[in-house]
């Protein structure tokens, strides 16, 4: 007999495992499917840290979601047995006047967030890790930090499990096509399950199972490297915030040791490189370490020793470079969040209540109407 479910929710990470999560928690009879393993290294949702930040300097909509995604990942952290968000403030920074840092005082100013705007030197005066040119300045807003989004997968799904849903990993769905009752019929390669919605969140794959997202959800490879820091304190949590950096070699992001050996830091849209997320150079290259290398060297000297480590991972990117949460028009009954360009994985714990509003309600309270695909 195929297996019938109210909710089925196509993969799990970290979105997928929160919206199971908040489904389950709602006493919805869920079932989620993931091609890997949970939590895995294949897709978006891995790395050792992920920054979670309140200052946006992408638009000031996104604050309402981030105070809200705050609230839920505390409490999903006070319900598990590891620190899931520390907090050690978050940097802005490039030229004055530059978008980033005009774009995140925007945002602090409309939403009341605490920040204040510090000159290069002061930067380094209290950070020593930053060295950064004269006519720099920065935006230091304290809230922020980094999220551990191995532990956070694991934290979703255990909830999920204590409230009855069912994670089926290692089970490659094939398709999924709509029933005459408005249901779904999802195929994986190892059965056949219905269920009267379903919520697709499957990362730098989603367009291969919503037609409406090809061109639209566009998977690009992305480096990471971890280096040895010369001044080991200078990059410890409490005395290095994390960071996004503007700068003429392009858009940096970076991080804290923790976890691993190494201070952590990536280039937005590392090398450009639109890749097929099944065949594409997962193992990192020379040129790849160094062009991070060689930005590491002139913007944060002391954190430029031997390397430790280096990674690839996958953005899924839009043409405007925000996300894509919304119902498929023809199939009302379908729901999809795609797209999430690089910095969607702290959003993750409200994308899950969201995403359990639209399967159980088709709509819901949060503001997400930019977010919509017909914007395209």
């Amino acid at each position: 007999m195929t297996e019938r479910y109210d909710v089925i929710v196509l993969g799990v990470g970290g979105m997928g495992s929160a919206a199971v999560s908040h489904l389950a928690d709602r006493g919805v009879d869920v079932l989620g499917l993931e091609r890997y393993d949970v939590p895995h290294g294949y897709g978006s949702s891995h790395g050792i840290t992920r920054i979670f930040r309140l200052a946006y300097y992408e638009h000031p909509a996104y604050v309402p979601l981030l105070k809200r995604a705050d609230e839920l990942w505390t409490a999903l952290e006070d319900a598990h047995d590891q620190q899931l968000l520390h907090r050690t403030g978050s940097i802005d920074a490039g030229p004055q006047d530059c978008s980033l840092v005009e774009g995140s005082k925007r945002s602090c100013a409309e939403h009341d967030l605490d920040y204040e705007v510090l000159s290069s030197s002061e930067l380094t005066d209290r950070y020593p890790g930053y060295q950064l040119p004269e006519d720099y300045e920065a935006v230091f807003q304290p809230d922020g930090g980094f999220l551990v989004p191995e532990e956070c997968i694991v934290a979703h799904v255990n909830r999920a499990h204590q409230h009855g849903a069912t994670v089926r990993a290692r089970e490659r769905v094939v398709e999924w096509q709509p029933t005459a009752d408005d249901g779904v019929r999802v195929e994986t390669d190892y059965g056949v399950y219905e269920a009267d919605r379903l919520v697709i969140t499957a990362g730098a794959w989603a367009a291969r199972f919503v037609d409406e997202l090809e061109g639209i959800a566009i998977p690009e490879r992305q480096v990471l490297a971890w280096l040895q820091p010369e001044a080991p304190a200078h990059f410890e949590p409490g005395a290095f915030p994390v960071w996004n950096l503007q700068v003429p070699e392009g858009r940096y992001y970076g991080f804290p040791v923790y976890g691993v050996p190494g201070f952590k830091f990536g280039r937005y849209n590392h090398r450009e490189e639109t890749v097929d997320p099944e065949a594409f150079e997962r193992e990192p290259t020379q040129a790849d370490e160094r062009l991070l290398r060689e930005f590491a060297e002139q913007y944060f000297p002391d954190g430029t020793g031997p390397t430790m480590r280096l990674e690839t991972c996958l953005f899924t990117n839009t043409p405007d470079d925000h996300f894509v949460i919304d119902t498929l028009p023809a199939h009302p009954q379908v729901s999809i969040a795609a797209g999430f360009s690089g910095h969607g994985f702290k959003f993750a714990s409200v994308i899950g209540e969201i995403m359990a509003d639209l399967a159980l309600e088709g709509e819901t309270e949060h503001d997400i109407e930019m977010f919509s695909l017909d914007r395209f």
